[in-house]
């Protein structure tokens, strides 16, 4: 398989790599627009640095709990509208 550019390279240069609450890996940027959940800690890596264009520095592991949020996670971008705050991801079984 070719390597190629990642597709959001323009986007965050930041990744943060954790566990949720339930032992499932996670990958998001700061700002909860882009990431995953993967099945194992070799997956997560493995997707963290193709989006960071193979940058170790731009790969942050959490040591708390990280959960994946669809939307903003900035206190400040969330109103009152329910529209607008983060959608949290349903773990799939």
């Amino acid at each position: 398989m070719r390597n190629s550019e990642p597709p959001s390279a323009v986007g965050s240069p930041l990744l943060q790599v954790g566990r949720d609450i339930h032992d499932n890996w996670i990958v998001r940027d700061p700002q909860g627009l882009r990431g995953g959940i993967f099945v194992d800690r070799v997956e997560a890596l493995k997707y963290a640095m193709f989006e960071t264009g193979n940058r170790p520095q731009a790969v942050i592991m959490v040591p708390g709990v990280l959960e994946l949020t669809i939307g903003s996670a900035s206190p400040q971008s969330q109103g009152s509208d329910i529209a607008s705050r983060p959608k949290r991801l349903a773990r799939v079984a």
